[in-house]
Order: C-alpha cells, then sequence, then structure tokens
C-alpha cells in the first residue's frame, strides 16, 4: 500500500530521518514508536506529503505526491498533533464545512457524528467540547472523505483514560471495517491493543519491524533469558530509554 524507501530529511544541521525503508500493507494497523526526537514525526509527515525527502522516494497505492498530489489527498485521513478549529461553529458545522471540500453533502456529516458519538453534541460550539471531545472530531474530519489510509499522530496524548478508550473503540471499529491506519502513539498499551504491527525509531533510523510476538521472540533469541518480555521492555533495551523521554 505504501512503499517508503530509503528516504532521508535534515533540518539545518539535524538529520531527522537517516535512510529510512518500510512497506505498509493493506488492511493493517501499524504503530510507529520512539522517543521524543526519534524521527517518526517527521517520517510521517513525508508520508502525508507535508513534508519532502531530501533523497528517496515514497509511493502512496504506486503514486507519488510529486506527480498524484490532488488524488492522493482524497484517499488519505489525517489527524495531526494538534487541530485548530473555528471556535463559533457547532460539531456539525465543522463537519459540513469539511464534507465541502470534497463536495460531499448533510448526510456524510451526519454518519460521521454517529461514527464519533458526537451526536448529542451536533449543535454545540467546537469551543465547548472537551479535549476528548476535539479530538474525537479530528478524527471525524481525517475520516470524512472515507480515506483508504488513516494517519493518525498522537491522537490520545493528554487524554484521561476514559477519553482514550473512546477514541480506541472507534479506531477499532474502523479495523473490523478493513481501514489501513499509522498511528504514532506516546503509549505502550494503545499500540498493543490496536495495532498488528510495531515499528520502533530511534535517532531517525528504523530499530525493528514486526508483530509484537516476532520482536519479543528475536529479542529472546538474541539475549536469552535477558530477553525482553513486554513491549515496554522491548523498547527500552533498543533504545535505553522510555517511551516519553
Amino acid at each position: 500500500m505504501i512503499s517508503v524507501r530509503n528516504i532521508s530529511k535534515s533540518f539545518k544541521d539535524v538529520q531527522a530521518v537517516r535512510v529510512v525503508s518500510l512497506e505498509f500493507e493493506k488492511g493493517r494497523f501499524v504503530a510507529l514508536l520512539g522517543p521524543n526526537g526519534a524521527g517518526k514525526t517527521t517520517l510521517v509527515e513525508m508520508i502525508e506529503g507535508i513534508q519532502k525527502p531530501d533523497a528517496g522516494t515514497i509511493t502512496i497505492l504506486g503514486k507519488s505526491w510529486r506527480h498524484d498530489e490532488r488524488h492522493l489527498r482524497r484517499i488519505i485521513g489525517l489527524a495531526l498533533q494538534e487541530t485548530n478549529f473555528i471556535d463559533k461553529l457547532t460539531v456539525e458545522e465543522t463537519l459540513r464545512l469539511f464534507a465541502s471540500f470534497f463536495g460531499l453533502g448533510r448526510e456524510r456529516a451526519r454518519e460521521i457524528l454517529d461514527l464519533i458519538n458526537l451526536g448529542e453534541k451536533r449543535r454545540s460550539y467546537v469551543m465547548n467540547l472537551s479535549h476528548g471531545m476535539r479530538q474525537r472530531l479530528s478524527i471525524g474530519i481525517a475520516l470524512i472523505n472515507d480515506p483508504e489510509i488513516l494517519i493518525l499522530d498522537e491522537p490520545t496524548t493528554g487524554l484521561d483514560p476514559v477519553a482514550r478508550r473512546e477514541i480506541w473503540d472507534i479506531l477499532m471499529n474502523l479495523k473490523k471495517r478493513g481501514a489501513s491506519l499509522i498511528l504514532t502513539t506516546h503509549y505502550m498499551e494503545e499500540a498493543e491493543y490496536l495495532c498488528d504491527d510495531i515499528v520502533i525509531m530511534d535517532k531517525g533510523r528504523v530499530l525493528v519491524r514486526g508483530t509484537l510476538d516476532e520482536l519479543l521472540k528475536a529479542d529472546g533469541e538474541r539475549n536469552g533469558a535477558r530477553g525482553a518480555q513486554s513491549l515496554d521492555e522491548l523498547f527500552i533495551s533498543l533504545t535505553g530509554r522510555h517511551l516519553n523521554e
């Protein structure tokens, strides 16, 4: 579905991504993990078309941002770390606004309201929503065009456990429908609960990629009795740091 080949990206003297190659398969949920500064957000922004790689290529369903930007914008749904809305629009008006960008009408906005469980708040101003509700709205906007690929950058950061679970429920329902997802997160349990595959990055490089069982088995083969028993232990073993450092 997505092919990332030998991409690199630098900002002045900082090499954010160092010759990374990855493949993302259709219908899979992939967690992209790494300490702060690991390069995961820069990698995601290049896949999203927000940043351009200095070297290497990215193809999405066989198409590239250089030649097919208009098409790719229609098949990808994005939710960034922070999204600013128009405070004096209601929830439903906000969804209708974004639906209009894709030539969609009121019915699609109502479908999304049901999907993100904000039907009771449809007439509420965005400025009056809780942080968790704003995050659900952000995901709703990412879904407005019924994208083939969904990319979420730390969608539950700062949420309480109940609000985080509400987001998880929405994403699990999408998974049952065959959605494809790239997720960056600062929560190990989120990656374990939602995702089929785990990618761990540090210092701009991909350290490992695979299912959790595959990664733990490989670590056990390398380290014997000292092998990691959980994703958290594996992460610390590979990077020497906790996820939120």
